[in-house]
């Protein structure tokens, strides 16, 4: 962990890996919430941990390497299901490269809990963790000049959807017509850190019970 000031009032903190960002994230709106931390924005990415508006910087840099950061529980808050067509004209991409069948594409995604771990490039644009290292795939070499809205799309080790249509280059396995930043709702944003979500087959049929090894829904 190394927390870096930027500016005045703000610390950016360098982790490890997505998961401790994740950790860290989790155990500063606790301190935030239990008063002992006071701070304006609390915002994660993929490696890093942006506070921006401290009360006292150089305190909380100084106490940062010995604070007691819990991992992040397996089961935390209520799921949030994001309905799916697995209809992204990827799949057959994505089946060769995961050297699976194109109904398995669908069968192991659904079957996958993810959690967003942080958001960005566009207002609602999640990127969610949760598909085995195994399942990452590489972005298109030649990106899309336009990807339709809701597109449901792998990149790496993320699944993202995107809120509106715009430029991409993510392999689009799918797609939903869940609202993903609409400025009339509060929040606006459908996806926020830490969120728990699962993808529901819609009008595809999937067993997600079928999936690869390990990746066996909980009960709902």
């Amino acid at each position: 962990m190394r927390a870096l000031p930027m500016g005045e009032r703000a610390l950016l903190v360098e982790l490890a890996d997505g998961i401790e960002a994740q950790a860290l994230h989790a155990e500063l709106l606790r301190r935030r919430a239990a008063g002992s931390l006071r701070v304006r924005e609390i915002v994660p990415a993929a490696r890093t941990v942006l506070l921006d508006g401290l009360d006292e910087p150089a305190r909380v840099r100084a106490e940062l390497p010995g604070w007691e950061v819990l991992p992040l529980p397996e089961r935390a808050g209520a799921v949030l299901e994001i309905p799916v067509r697995y209809d992204g004209p990827d799949l057959a991409d994505v089946a060769a490269h995961w050297g699976v069948s194109v109904p398995e594409v669908a069968r192991i995604h659904a079957a996958a809990e993810f959690r967003v771990a942080f958001c960005g490039f566009a207002p609602g644009f999640g990127y969610l963790t949760g598909l085995p290292e195994r399942y990452g795939v590489p972005r298109r070499a030649t990106p899309r000049t336009s990807v339709p809205e809701g597109s449901v799309a792998l990149a790496g080790p993320y699944t993202g959807i995107y809120p509106r249509t715009s430029p991409g280059g993510w392999q689009l396995i799918g797609s939903t017509d869940a609202v993903l930043w609409d400025h009339a709702r509060v929040p606006a944003a459908l996806l926020s850190p830490g969120v728990r979500v699962r993808f529901v087959p819609h009008g595809t049929p999937v067993n997600p019970t079928e999936a690869a090894p390990g990746l066996a829904p909980e009960g709902r």
